[in-house]
């Protein structure tokens, strides 16, 4: 069990809501994102309440030019000191290159991208002094290879940079005692149901079912473990040995 405060970006439903009800159940102490406007942050603040009753959420969509630093600043005046962010959240446009707008780009560079480096750059100060971090960002299956999808040019380019980028800060982070992951999901059919159903639920990844938040969830809560220092660097695909972008 954990004591450790951790953020989970975009978690009002879906695998964030999932991840942060698990890290919360390990002993975390847990904060989260939603977005103003979006899907109401009360189910997850529910669930993750049996464990957590300090629970917070925060309206925070991480855009403007100081979201990211006012959310770490609310987060550690409410909580405690930021040690775990696991950032989930990441707008996804499936259309034709030549069909995408400017507006299109912005969305998914910024939305993506640029979201983490944001996040990394409010979190990591306070993790460089205190010595401890664990940081874990998503990309998109295959996106650690450049793997291209048809329809994701502009996701896809924009999370093969989020690997870069943190694979990067993974190899100038270590020696602080910080560690820098990623996670790629794929065959994740419907991204609230359980691993039970989700087993039930024909896919054609090698295993032959999809998969399920706890199966992200897992991954998640073994990278950052105090005992994961030396898990720095990875990239995870959690996608039952699926090769291609998706099915």
């Amino acid at each position: 069990m954990s004591s450790r405060v951790a953020l989970v970006t975009g978690a009002a439903a879906g695998l964030g809501a999932g991840i942060a009800v698990a890290l919360a159940a390990d002993g975390y102490r847990v904060a989260f994102t939603y977005r103003p406007g979006g899907t109401a942050p009360d189910e997850t603040l529910a669930r993750v309440a049996e464990y957590d009753p300090d629970v917070f959420a925060a309206a925070n969509d991480l855009a403007g030019p100081t979201a990211a630093a006012d959310l770490v600043a609310e987060i550690e005046a409410r909580r405690g000191p930021l040690d775990v962010v696991v950032h989930a959240v990441g707008p996804i446009v499936v259309r034709a290159f030549a069909a995408s707008s400017a507006e299109d780009y912005r969305a998914m560079i910024d939305g993506n991208l640029g979201t983490s480096v944001a996040l990394a750059a409010a979190a990591l100060p306070g993790m460089r002094a205190r010595g401890f971090g664990r940081l874990v960002f998503f990309g998109m299956n295959g996106s650690h290879v450049t793997q291209p999808a048809r329809l994701m040019a502009l996701y896809g380019a924009a999370k093969a940079g989020v690997v870069a980028f943190a694979r990067t800060l993974a190899l100038e982070e270590a020696r602080h005692g910080i560690t820098v992951n990623v996670i790629e999901p794929g065959d994740i059919r419907q991204k609230s149901q359980t691993r039970e159903r989700a087993r039930a639920t024909p896919a054609g990844n090698p295993t032959g079912h999809a998969g399920s938040w706890e199966d992200v969830a897992d991954a998640i809560r073994f990278v950052v473990r105090d005992e994961a220092g030396f898990l720095n660097g990875m990239v995870l695909g959690v996608n039952g040995g699926l090769v291609n972008p998706h099915e």
